[in-house]
């Protein structure tokens, strides 16, 4: 073990690094941003360094760290992560600093000049900071808490830095969009606070913690959960379960839970947006898998066929409102929509192919939606218009920028040979080994992804150049630098998954078997001598 708390480290790095560009001068903007860039590269650093000595197959949690917090009511400081949660803390370290370089300028309003970028790149830094802590969490109270921190920061950068506009009407749009994503999310936190409370007072009563008090060390607790020590009955279960679940489905968002995502993603800027959706979403499907699915096994054997429901249906509706939009940023803020029906579908189909691919799409959605969202939001700031009916002919203009598009929308329909393809299709096959309904009726989503992004890249990037058009300049070196790296990542992981699910695979595996879930048995077809029992041969 060593002595280095290097998770400690990894989180604390974007925390120091958003108060180091709080306090630079306020006439040092450019400063600001390499200061606030920086801090996110040596964060990725030290998650590539954790991830290079992790062990695949070892113990489940590795690089643990434990101190006491609040021992009256046994909270402690402890982190730890699995191949599950260090997947995610590598996409998050990873995206961060291309999203910085992507946002480079978003920190600046047009015409004012309010806005200066320290406080844009110390908002960002915040939100990362959270978010890994809640991956690496192993105390149940530790993770309520920054599961709702990252809100307020995430609230601001949605509100306070959206496009730029001199538009009254489209301010106080952008106004409603961050209110509206905190009071979901909100309300979502407080019915899991209550379960919190309901599950902590299961450990008093139980006697699980130190000197009369509970716990909320999640090991403790998984352990009593699976032994059937917490001393509730179903009913008690089920509820708790229905608490965490809840919050989970807003933030993942899942179906009918989701209204917030379109309005909050089409208000921030786009790198605000990615953000949002692919780094701080994702706290809510790994919130299933490491919480719902470890301390409420029976309720989730209960709620699976109701959950899997959702999530189909999520499926259908998100891409098939995906083809109706004419807004350019709504229209991929919907394909999400869908995706994350994939991945609850996933994780709710309890076999293990079905679970490495739920979680490894929360990976592939987050680079797929990083690039066709970043590359979409590059396209817009040239033209100033969301607007599908406003383009047309791009591609003879701006070549890079629309074949970029072009192989991002491609992965963003799971197309053989890129990324997300390997994902869905796990998804797809362990469903439907248990069920097979949902299975086929998900599958339908995949003509309808087609639908969506071929007809949208049709509409605007083929065809004559339309005027307003014809000034769209190609990518630049800067926006190069953002758009190459998620290219590159999805061509690789499409053609050879392997290093990630080499993570994956054996967390996913210790998840099943702490939760007693067995893959179901392959069908065996009858054998011939079934058929004619007594071996005689009938010859014509």
């Amino acid at each position: 073990m060593s002595a280095v708390p290097w998770l400690s480290v990894l989180w604390l790095l974007p925390l120091v690094g958003a108060a180091v560009v709080l306090l630079l001068p306020a006439a040092q903007r450019l400063l600001a941003r390499w200061v606030g860039l920086l801090f996110t590269v040596a964060t990725f650093g030290v998650a590539l360094g954790v991830a290079a000595a992790f062990q695949p197959g070892g113990e489940q949690f590795q690089f643990v760290e434990s101190h006491t917090w609040i021992p009256a009511f046994g909270a402690g400081y402890t982190l730890g992560v699995d191949g599950i949660a260090l997947v995610l803390v590598l996409l998050t370290a990873g995206l961060v600093p291309l999203l910085v370089i992507a946002g480079w300028h978003d920190d600046r309003e047009v015409g004012t000049g309010k806005r200066v970028a320290h406080t844009y790149i110390a908002l960002t830094l915040l939100v990362e900071a959270m978010v890994l802590v809640s991956f690496l969490s192993l105390d149940i109270l530790l993770f309520y808490v920054f599961f709702e921190a990252m809100l307020i920061p995430m609230y601001f950068l949605i509100g306070g830095f959206g496009p730029r506009t001199d538009n009254a009407q489209v301010r106080q749009q952008r106004s409603r969009a961050a209110v509206k994503f905190l009071l979901y999310n909100l309300f979502g936190g407080l019915i899991m606070l209550a379960a919190v409370i309901g599950l902590y007072v299961l450990t008093v009563q139980q006697d699980l913690g130190a000197d009369g008090a509970g716990t909320f060390d999640l090991r403790t607790v998984v352990a009593a959960a699976n032994s059937g020590q917490l001393g509730a009955g179903p009913a008690v279960l089920n509820a708790l379960f229905l608490g965490f679940m809840f919050a989970f489905a807003v933030k993942a968002p899942l179906w009918p839970l989701h209204t917030w995502l379109p309005d909050a993603a089409v208000s921030a800027t786009p790198a605000s947006a990615v953000l949002m959706m692919a780094v701080v979403d994702k706290v809510g499907t790994f919130g299933m898998l490491r919480y719902c699915l470890l301390l409420f096994p029976a309720a989730v054997d209960t709620y699976a066929p109701l959950v899997i429901t959702l999530a189909v249906i999520g499926i259908l509706y998100g891409a098939l409102l995906a083809i109706g939009q004419t807004d350019v940023m709504r229209l991929i803020a919907y394909t999400s929509i869908s995706h994350f029906g994939f991945i609850v579908l996933g994780i709710f189909a309890m076999t293990s192919q079905a679970q490495t691919g739920a979680t490894l799409y929360m990976v592939n959605h987050g680079l797929s939606t990083a690039a066709l969202f970043l590359v979409a939001g590059f396209l817009v700031s040239r033209r100033g218009s969301r607007l599908i009916a406003d383009y047309g002919g791009v591609q003879k203009v701006a070549p890079v920028l629309a074949g970029s598009f072009f192989i991002a929308g491609l992965a963003t329909l799971s197309l053989p040979g890129l990324a997300p393809f390997v994902s869905e299709f796990l998804v797809l096959i362990g469903t439907f080994s248990r069920y097979q309904v949902a299975a086929v009726i998900a599958a339908a989503a995949l003509v309808l992804a087609a639908i969506y992004v071929l007809w949208l890249y049709q509409r605007m990037m083929t065809g004559p150049v339309r005027e307003g058009s014809e000034h769209i300049r190609d990518l630049v070196p800067r926006e190069l630098v953002v758009v190459v790296p998620l290219l590159g990542a999805l061509i690789f992981f499409g053609v050879y998954p392997k290093p990630v699910l080499d993570f994956i695979d054996p967390a996913v595996n210790q998840t099943l078997t702490t939760v007693g879930s067995v893959d179901p048995a392959p069908p065996v077809p009858a054998r011939p001598e079934a058929a004619n029992p007594g071996g005689v041969r009938h010859e014509r």
